[in-house]
């Protein structure tokens, strides 16, 4: 939604209160000068959704009302895609969406981290993507037309569910009807892996799996425990076969038609905030793992020096360098180490 100036008085109080937080201002404000809409496709308990919250409500406070972020998880404004297309067009102001996912198919840059196996922690994922990494996908970002804000969110590492069997090597990848994202980095890899890998967006993913439309998905813990999949998946394999997080990416005439105070507040919360999601994600990962053991998920480690051989062999990392060029790839390995 573009930003939009308004009239009437109502209760600041009231605003926080509907964001979910506990932020009461005591006294009454005029009703917001400015309202942005922001959002994204995780569920109401993931750590991303409380601090996007928690910066709008301190939005709210610190500039006495005059700003109001309205924050809408759990893809209630419609699919990644739908969302897309809403902040090109306007009807959206602020969108978190993974680099892999719908961004990259304007972007294709903005996929080059969730490479399989580039990252060994997360120390490595911040060099690369608070570095020269990030700072060259964010000017691709920026080419398109929308706004990056400077910090990206955790949305983890990635690992693979099943209902039929453990992922313990490449082998067991084959001819597995698995879940992807929407992304073409996605189905490169598992097709790789020579998997079948089937494209279906995150709110459509519980049903695809109950349904046996796929027998297996890959996401991170966190997404895992709050979206309930352990209930309908047996086997956990903690492959660690990418790294995840999302881009806030801002409409433009709604970003830069704020007035400079409130654009600086915004951006000061919405960073500060990604910040503090990537802490929580950090502490939550021994918490999310034995949660989905007492869920009664078979949860089992596989090595993953066979996996990154079988894409070498594939030819994958070799692909998607000639897909990336090689000023953004001799970013990567600079970051990285040699990908082969």
């Amino acid at each position: 939604m573009k930003v939009q100036r308004r009239r009437f008085i109502a209760a600041g109080a009231a605003g926080a209160a509907a964001l979910g937080v506990g932020l009461t201002p005591r006294r009454a404000w005029a009703a917001p000068e400015y309202v942005l809409k922001f959002g994204f496709n995780l569920a109401e308990s993931h750590p991303i959704t409380a601090r996007s919250k928690e910066a709008a409500a301190k939005i709210l406070q610190e500039s006495n009302g005059r700003l109001e972020i309205r924050v809408f998880p759990n893809n209630q404004l419609g699919s990644d895609q739908d969302m897309f297309q809403q902040i090109r067009a306007g009807a959206l102001d602020l969108f978190l969406n993974s680099g892999i996912n719908v961004l990259s198919t304007m972007i294709p840059s903005a996929s080059v981290y969730g490479l399989g196996f580039i990252f060994p922690d997360l120390p490595a994922v911040w060099r690369a993507m608070d570095g020269e990494v990030g700072a060259y996908v964010r000017t691709q970002i920026r080419k398109a037309g929308l706004v990056p804000l400077d910090k990206m969110w955790d949305n983890g590492f990635r690992h693979i569910t099943t209902s039929t069997k453990p992922i313990n090597t490449p082998k067991d990848l084959a001819g597995l009807k698995i879940r992807v994202p929407v992304g073409a980095l996605w189905t490169s890899m598992f097709k790789d892996f020579r998997a079948a890998p089937t494209t279906i967006n995150f709110n459509e993913l519980y049903s695809a799996l109950q349904t046996k439309i796929v027998d297996a998905q890959e996401n991170s813990l966190a997404n895992i425990v709050t979206a309930k999949l352990f209930e309908v998946q047996k086997y956990l394999s903690l492959t660690n076969h990418m790294w995840d997080g999302f881009f806030c990416i801002a409409q433009r005439a709604s970003w830069e038609g704020l007035p400079a105070d409130l654009r600086e507040l915004a951006n000061k919360h919405i960073n500060n905030a990604a910040l503090l999601e990537r802490q929580d994600m950090a502490a939550n990962v021994v918490t999310y793992l034995s949660q989905l053991k007492e869920k009664g998920l078979v949860v089992d480690q596989p090595a993953t020096a066979p996996f990154r051989e079988a894409l070498v062999q594939a030819g994958f990392y070799k692909e998607w360098r000639a897909k990336y060029g090689e000023e953004l790839w001799g970013l990567l390995e600079k970051s990285c180490g040699s990908l082969g």
